[in-house]
């Protein structure tokens, strides 16, 4: 796609979880283990993992892309929904956007050129007034306009590129599997509407492939199989790790992340921001949409 590049590797992180909070007491109990609780003393956050993402790619000399999420409150939702565990779970984990903290995290990114998109909440995929109003809520914390994003959960409707289109977003990242990896959905962008609109694939999320905390090897054979799959149909390939998985209780995780970095930049590939990859690629056609291998 790019010339003098063996492949392009997209790197992205939804920004989900920011805070670990009130999951303390639920990984405590879920992996019975009080460790988990001191996520509740005041000035510990250990999913707070933005500087050592910035410190670790900038040592690679590459840059990703960070959505940040704004999820609607409880208080929205209409009776029926609040019986729904799920808007309970979204809402328990709600941050703001203009936070001090988040505020200074997203300048922080921003002008060491670190892309920052949009996260669309859990219900936004099929609701264009929701998507926008957390457009121009990001907007205006950010400073400027964002290009693109992914929808929370990788939701997605038959609407939501067109949602995504109307609102003046350039690409959407959603397309993929929080289960499997793989080129299922082809080597190159896809363009559903025959322009510049872009839809970035999903290859690889964190949770899909081995956990590197029990079995290192086994994750990384998993890894560099599909880097080699990319480097073989000049793929672009586009990888998620959220950043509370670059936190120590998610053992091996950050090692992984740099080492598909490394490996991706050896093999001779484009690493970098979906955005950035998109401005490169411009009007350009694009023919590789086979689909592949995929992994369960």
């Amino acid at each position: 796609m790019l010339p003098g590049y063996e492949f392009e590797l997209c790197l992205t992180h939804d920004v989900d979880r920011p805070y670990k909070r009130l999951q303390a007491p639920y990984y405590a109990l879920k992996d019975r283990n009080p460790e988990h609780l001191s996520a509740l003393v005041p000035g510990v956050n250990p999913w707070w993992q933005f500087e050592e993402i910035m410190e670790l790619e900038e040592s690679l000399g590459v840059r990703s892309a960070f959505y940040f999420l704004q999820e609607e409150s409880i208080l929205q939702k209409s009776p029926s929904e609040l019986l729904n565990p799920r808007y309970w779970i979204e809402h328990l984990g709600r941050y703001d956007l203009f936070d001090t903290d988040i505020l200074d995290v997203l300048h922080k990114l921003d002008d060491g050129g670190w892309e920052v998109g949009l996260h669309g909440s859990y219900d936004s995929y099929d609701d264009r007034d929701a998507l926008r109003d957390q457009k121009t809520a990001l907007e205006a914390a950010l400073g400027h306009r964002v290009r693109g994003g992914r929808q929370h959960h990788l939701n997605r409707a038959d609407s939501t590129w067109e949602h995504h289109r109307d609102i003046g977003l350039e690409y959407d990242a959603s397309l993929g599997s929080s289960s499997e990896y793989g080129f299922d959905n082809g080597y190159g962008v896809q363009r559903p509407f025959d322009d510049e609109f872009l839809v970035f694939p999903l290859t690889m999320m964190d949770i899909a492939v081995p956990d590197p905390g029990d079995d290192f090897e086994t994750a990384w054979n998993a890894c560099e199989e599909v880097l080699a799959e990319a480097a073989e149909n000049d793929a672009v390939m586009t990888i998620l790790w959220h950043p509370r998985m670059f936190a120590d209780e998610f053992r091996g995780h950050r090692r992984l992340y740099r080492r598909i970095i490394e490996s991706a930049l050896e093999r001779g590939a484009w690493v970098g921001p979906p955005g950035e990859l998109a401005s490169r690629i411009g009007t350009a056609p694009q023919n590789r949409t086979g689909t592949a291998s995929v992994h369960r």
